[in-house]
């Protein structure tokens, strides 16, 4: 996979420590394989082996994105455009705030729903998005954003429940959905419309009768975002039909033709509508898994109820960096962005010179290019595959993301220039080759 070397030095430069090898999951397990199996050394069976999935997890397949990956970390020489996580390290105020956190001996549980002092700074952050929320009713700290999409599905999904989910989408929702005993419903968003959502296509899915909605803008895999009208347009059908909105709006902070807007700032939307936000993207805060909910009180008692027993509090470290992240850290998430943005143009400029179309993508850091033309039989996980095997791209397969995502290809531009050149070189000798 692709060198990670000099991100590493700039972490020790900064004075942390080199990771600890016998801190990995294969360094930390030293139990034999074979003892685990059959400890009794006599060919008994352990109660493990009669374990049987329940069946809303048996429904679920393997994440698309985890199984191709486990065949690329089999290749050597690969430049990777598929992982969805800052190629930058956390800012140094917030990873300087963890550490004194530590060293001051801070390592306690917090209260269920988050340091006082971090739900007041999210409830003043956000206000640049239109929001109100009351940091002592109206905000749960949660551990990374996955967590609080998945309480919103346990809080208010019962068994049976509509989920609609405008697809291509993130992974992880239609498994939380399963989970939590719904049924997803697909919504298909197409390249053509730069994948617009619009009531027209929820009517034609059936959404008027589902229970929920959830909206991913800036979206993971395409990019797209939602314009005023647009969103104007989604709302008065959600109000229109009585449908609750799960809104998770990770990216944010990642906008860049224009300024986020959210559906939480719609005319009776405020009331219906879980907005989630977090540390990861914006932050480069990944492994500290830090995110929130907004929502009126009720919406979060009932997510507090879930997490409590579950999580109990999110990482006390993380919520440390998050204070000072929101309080210290704008430039650097400014000079993130900027460079996202320039390895936006030049990678989906890159795409169309190679003949391969491509909306606009106008959030996040994805791009999602059209490969029916040039994939095999216009499959696009034998297109991911041919060219790692053939030129060591790594790139994830469109129907990774849903039925709505086949023919295309998930390009990550949070990877550094040099990278993005060479991989696009090496899809030009591919596509040469064809």
């Amino acid at each position: 996979m692709s060198d990670e070397t000099g991100s590493e030095a700039a972490d020790r430069s900064d004075g942390t420590a080199p990771p600890d090898p016998a801190d990995s999951v294969e360094g930390s397990d030293q139990s034999d394989p074979a003892e685990a199996s059959d400890p009794t050394g006599e060919g008994e069976t352990t109660a493990g082996d009669r374990f049987t999935a329940a069946d809303r997890v048996a429904r679920v397949p393997p994440s698309g994105i985890r199984a191709f990956f486990e065949v690329a970390e089999a290749h050597d020489d690969v430049v990777s455009l598929g992982v969805g996580e800052p190629d930058f390290s956390a800012p140094w105020p917030a990873r300087s705030a963890a550490v004194a956190s530590l060293e001051r001996g801070r390592t306690s549980y917090t209260a269920n729903r988050g340091t006082a002092e971090l739900r007041r700074a999210i409830a003043g952050r956000v206000e640049r998005y239109g929001h109100a929320y009351d940091p002592d009713e109206e905000v749960l700290v949660t551990t990374g954003a996955s967590e609080a999409v998945d309480l919103a599905f346990r809080a208010f999904v019962d068994p049976g429940d509509t989920v609609a989910l405008p697809t291509p989408t993130y992974v992880s929702y239609e498994p939380g959905v399963t989970f939590a005993g719904g049924d997803p419903l697909a919504v298909p968003t197409y390249h053509e419309d730069d994948w617009a959502l619009t009531p027209e296509a929820l009517a034609e899915a059936g959404a008027d009768e589902a229970e929920m909605l959830v909206l991913c803008y800036p979206n993971n895999p395409t990019g797209a975002t939602m314009s005023a009208d647009e969103l104007d347009a989604v709302a008065a059908f959600c109000v229109d039909n009585d449908l609750l909105v799960v809104s998770d709006e990770i990216y944010a902070a990642l906008t860049y033709d224009g300024d986020h807007e959210s559906v939480a700032t719609r005319p009776g939307m405020r009331e219906r509508t879980v907005v989630i936000n977090g540390f990861s993207k914006a932050y480069a805060m990944t492994g500290l898994r830090l995110g929130y909910a907004l929502a009126p009180p009720g919406a979060i008692e009932a997510m507090t109820t879930v997490h409590q027993y579950g999580m109990l509090s999110a990482p006390t470290t993380a919520q440390h960096a998050a204070v000072a992240a929101i309080e210290r850290c704008d430039d650097e998430v400014a000079r993130m962005r900027r460079e996202y943005d320039r390895r936006r143009r030049y990678l989906t400029a890159r795409l169309r010179e190679l003949g391969l179309a491509v909306a606009e993508p106008s959030g996040a850091f994805y791009a999602f290019p059209r490969v029916t033309d040039v994939a095999p039989d216009g499959d696009d996980e034998a297109f991911a595959t041919d060219l790692l095997d053939e030129v060591g791209v790594a790139a994830v397969p469109g129907s990774a993301f849903g039925s709505g995502g086949a023919g295309h290809l998930r390009l990550s531009y949070a990877t550094g220039m040099g990278e993005l050149k060479e991989a696009t070189r090496r899809l030009e000798r591919y596509l040469d080759g064809r």
